[in-house]
Order: C-alpha cells, then sequence, then structure tokens
C-alpha cells in the first residue's frame, strides 16, 4: 500500500448556531444583556378581591 501524503488541516468556524458562551469566548459574539422587566408593566390600584362565602 503507498503512503499518502498527511493533508493540511483546514479549521473553520462553521454558520452554525452554536452554544453562547462558545461563542462569546471565540469572541464572535457579544454577552446578551439581562432583560428588566421591573416597571415595565403597570399594575391597576384596585382593592383585593373579595372571596364569595
Amino acid at each position: 500500500m503507498a503512503d499518502v501524503p498527511s493533508r493540511q488541516v483546514e479549521r473553520r468556524i462553521d454558520e452554525g448556531a452554536g452554544d453562547l458562551e462558545t461563542l462569546i469566548e471565540l469572541g464572535l459574539a457579544e454577552e446578551q444583556p439581562v432583560p428588566q422587566y421591573q416597571g415595565l408593566f403597570l399594575e391597576p390600584d384596585l382593592p383585593p378581591a373579595e372571596e364569595p362565602q
């Protein structure tokens, strides 16, 4: 059997979805902000509901 010449390993990043932590480590994505929901919704100022007896 003839000797097969070694091939140069070519590393490239695929366009598929990766896990975000890995993408951040590679510098391909930025850390996503944590959404803040406090104060986003207005609660109506209603008296507490009465329990039926």
